[in-house]
């Protein structure tokens, strides 16, 4: 099967209530390759890579997101993969990308 990339912006009550360790489970449950990273402007952006299945499933979890937040917003970009290696994983500060 094809992979390809979603690029998603959360936006809503995503930082400090753990959104980044719940994207990081789900995606790492779906066998994802990517990142998660808190934005400046409050967002959570989440990149990953895979079959297109298991993205759609990682969008539909991610428009739930974890107790304790809530998501008002996913903004989300389709593309095609680029070749991320290795297992999901969560950037500590803003990333610009890769």
């Amino acid at each position: 099967m094809t992979s390809e990339r979603l690029d998603a912006s959360v936006r809503g009550r995503v930082q400090g209530v753990g959104y980044r360790v719940f994207a990081l489970r789900e995606a790492m449950g779906l066998g994802l390759a990517g990142w998660v990273a808190n934005q400046v402007d409050g967002s959570v952006r989440i990149v990953a890579e895979g079959p297109r299945p298991d993205l759609e499933a990682l969008l539909a979890r991610l428009r739930e997101g974890p107790p304790g937040g809530w998501v008002d917003d996913v903004l989300t970009r389709w593309e095609p993969a680029r070749g991320l290696e290795g297992t999901f994983r969560i950037e500590s500060r803003h990333h610009r990308g890769d």
